[in-house]
């Protein structure tokens, strides 16, 4: 053996030896990683010095985005409550469920009041008497709605103890003595107490204590001069405010017995007001309360004699969102024209990835990557300024103050309900996503010989 092949074979064995003693390559994977066609995206959101216009466009189309489904979100929570507002003044202050008869009376109504309470889902019900007169003072007459109630049961099916202002719902129904002030001076009388709304008393000009007369066009009295309207003389013994004028300028309660002796209608009720434990739930039980009392009688809820004033709220609330949609229409419109400028700036940029393999549904990604990236941002940040928003007017930060002689509420009411932030957030987000989808295909459709070719 020659003394070069000898070195020669025990330099060969030197290497294999330290490769055997060479550690492993590790085989791990990294941990996470964003798809190339993300990253692109993002990268192309930071724009270059001579690309700040383009910059500068989608800055403004994610702050478009963003005061969009920000107004949203607070209109929709103003919407909300107000007719929240709205429903719990209406159940505070009428039936649930009323049921009547077609023959607009109900005589025997005992055992009819009975009835009703044993269906399930009341909690009570009480006889009424509906009526309509002209309420008059020594300066002002007005036309009123009278709703009659047993005195003892006045608040169990709506709570109107809970409104009363001046006075005591004790005397509604009592006689008491009352000085009245005639031509010839004063004298006492023995009249019973009535309660009518705080702008009905302030209307008629009179204080606590003060005689009314009601007039009752239908029934009439003979007199000197042939038939005259029927008039007697009440006292009010409270006032009540319930913060809606309807009833606070037109409503005047008063005792059962009084008003069945006044419309001269006997032992009868116009009605049976019943209240129940879930007020939603209220058109459900006046179906049953409606079978099971039968002919002639008919039970309406809350929702059906209500349900104008209900449905021109939620008309309004969808006028406005739609309306107010149309911003984040206009920031989805500046998205495509966005887009499509990143598209015609990045022209070279598609070639040259087209040419090192990417596919046309790659770089259709990079661009609905990019409007996506957008239309997050604006809708994330909106989302969460019109919560601040809303929860900084619901605590009181921020007032809003409203006319009392237009609005029943003297502030902006507000309610917040997740699931409406929820569902504006996805709305707005489908529509920048679907402002992507054009500009993207254009983007998918270039052909990189024909970018290399001619730029």
């Amino acid at each position: 053996m020659s003394l070069e092949h000898a070195i020669e074979v025990e330099n060969k064995g030197a290497r294999e030896s330290t490769a055997s003693f060479r550690p492993p390559l590790p085989d791990r994977k990294p941990f996470f990683s964003l798809p190339y066609e993300l990253f692109v995206s993002l990268r192309y959101l930071r724009a270059k010095r001579r690309e700040r216009f383009i910059s500068l466009i989608t800055f403004f189309s994610t702050l478009g985005v963003l005061l969009g489904v920000m107004t949203l979100n607070i209109v929709l929570a103003v919407m909300t409550g107000f007719e929240e507002d709205l429903r719990n003044r209406i159940l505070g202050f009428n039936p649930h469920v009323i049921v009547s008869s077609y023959s607009n009376m109900i005589p025997d109504y005992g055992p009819v009041v009975e009835k009703a309470k044993q269906v399930p889902g009341v909690i009570t019900a009480t006889p009424v008497v509906y009526g309509q007169v002209m309420v008059s003072s020594r300066q002002r007459v007005s036309g009123v709605v009278v709703r009659a109630v047993e005195p003892e049961h006045a608040s169990s099916v709506v709570n109107v103890v809970a409104h009363v202002g001046a006075g005591t719902l004790d005397d509604l129904g009592k006689e008491r003595d009352v000085t009245i002030r005639e031509e010839g001076g004063t004298r006492s009388v023995r009249l019973s107490g009535v309660v009518i709304g705080e702008e009905l008393r302030k209307q008629l000009e009179v204080q606590v204590g003060e005689p009314i007369s009601l007039v009752s066009p239908l029934q009439t009295t003979p007199g000197p001069l042939g038939m005259v309207p029927k008039v007697k003389r009440y006292f009010v013994a409270a006032s009540f405010k319930s913060g809606m004028v309807d009833y606070d300028g037109t409503l005047i309660y008063m005792g059962l017995a009084d008003a069945q002796k006044f419309f001269a209608i006997g032992d009868q009720v116009t009605g049976i007001e019943v209240r129940v434990q879930d007020p939603y739930a209220a058109p459900d039980i006046a179906n049953l309360l409606q079978s099971q009392l039968g002919v002639p009688f008919t039970a309406r809820d809350w929702t059906k004699i209500n349900s104008n004033i209900f449905v021109a709220l939620k008309l309004e609330k969808f006028v406005y969102s739609l309306v107010i949609l149309l911003i984040v229409l206009v920031a989805a419109f500046n998205i495509i024209a966005t887009l499509i400028m990143v598209v015609m700036e990045k022209r070279k940029d598609i070639a040259v990835l087209k040419s090192i393999g990417a596919t046309s549904k790659s770089i259709s990604r990079i661009f609905i990557f990019k409007g996506f990236v957008i239309g997050a941002v604006g809708a994330l940040l909106g989302t969460l300024l019109g919560y601040a928003v809303c929860w900084m007017m619901q605590e009181g930060y921020i007032r809003v103050p409203l006319p009392p002689d237009v609005f029943y509420v003297n502030t902006v009411p507000i309610k917040i309900y997740g699931e409406n932030f929820l569902l504006v957030g996805a709305a707005a987000l489908l529509i920048c996503l679907l402002a992507t989808i054009y500009p993207a295909r254009q983007a998918a459709k270039l052909s990189p010989v024909e970018v290399i070719r001619y730029e």
